[in-house]
C-alpha cells in the first residue's frame, strides 16, 4: 500500500484574502519522480489545469518546466493577488498508485480551523471540486463538522456557494465549489447545461474556456 503524503507545506501569508483548497497533487510530486513540464509546486502536474487557467485569466506568461524560475513565478502571483493554498489533505493510502480522490483511504485532514483562525484576512475558500466523496468540499465539510460547524448554502447551482461562521472571532467565510481544473472532471462537466448551450453556439467552445468563464468570477 502506497502513503500519498502531501509533498508542499500549506503556502500561507498573513494579508491572503483568498485560499485555494484541494486534496493531493498525484503520486510522483511525493516520491519527487517529476515528469517534463511539471512544476515541482502546487498543482504543478503538467496534467492539471489550474495553472493555464490562471495564466489565461491574467494574461501571466507563465512557465511551465521543471524550474525555480516556474515556481517563482506563481508564488509571486499569488502574493500578489492574495491567494493562500493549502490543500485539506496531509496524506492518504492507495492501494492503487493513481492521482484518484476516490482511491484514497485512511485520509488524515489538515487543520484547515486552525489555519483559518491565524490567517484572518481570509474570507474566501475556493474548492478545486466539490463535494462528491473525498472531493475537497466532502473533506472540508467533514473537517467542520468535527468542529461543530456546517455550511449554509447560498448558491446552489454549480459553482456552488456556501458560508459559514468561525465561533471563535464570528467571522464570516464564504466557500465557491469549482469545477476541478483536472481531466477527469471533463466528463461531468460536458454535461452541465452552461457547458452544452455555450458549446452549441460555438463549437471551438473547450472545457477549458468553461473553466475560465467559472472561475474568472473568483480569481
Amino acid at each position: 500500500m502506497f502513503l500519498h503524503t502531501h509533498p508542499y507545506p500549506p503556502f500561507l501569508f498573513p494579508e491572503a484574502t483568498k485560499l485555494i483548497v484541494g486534496t493531493l497533487p498525484p503520486p510522483r510530486f511525493t516520491t519527487g519522480a517529476l515528469l517534463p513540464g511539471d512544476v515541482d509546486f502546487c498543482y504543478g502536474s503538467r496534467d492539471g489545469q489550474l495553472w493555464p487557467i490562471l495564466d489565461r485569466i491574467f494574461d501571466l506568461g507563465l512557465t511551465f518546466e521543471t524550474t525555480e524560475k516556474a515556481v517563482e513565478e506563481r508564488k509571486r502571483f499569488l502574493r500578489d493577488r492574495k491567494i493562500a493554498i493549502c490543500d485539506v489533505v496531509a496524506r492518504a493510502r492507495r492501494d492503487k498508485i493513481d492521482a484518484s480522490d476516490l482511491g484514497m483511504k485512511d485520509i488524515e485532514l489538515r487543520d484547515m480551523i486552525e489555519y483559518l483562525e491565524e490567517y484572518t484576512r481570509i474570507r474566501t475558500i475556493l474548492f478545486t471540486g466539490g463535494n462528491s466523496l473525498n472531493g475537497p468540499e466532502y473533506l472540508f465539510r467533514k473537517h467542520l463538522k468535527a468542529h461543530g460547524i456546517a455550511l449554509k448554502p447560498i448558491v446552489k447551482e454549480v459553482p456552488r456557494i456556501h458560508e459559514f461562521k468561525l465561533g471563535k472571532q464570528d467571522r464570516t467565510l464564504r466557500t465557491v465549489s469549482l469545477t476541478a481544473p483536472s481531466g477527469s472532471a471533463n466528463r461531468a462537466l460536458g454535461s452541465m447545461t452552461a457547458y452544452k448551450e455555450r458549446k452549441a453556439q460555438d463549437p471551438t467552445f473547450t472545457t477549458i474556456d468553461f473553466r475560465v468563464m467559472q472561475y474568472r468570477p473568483f480569481f
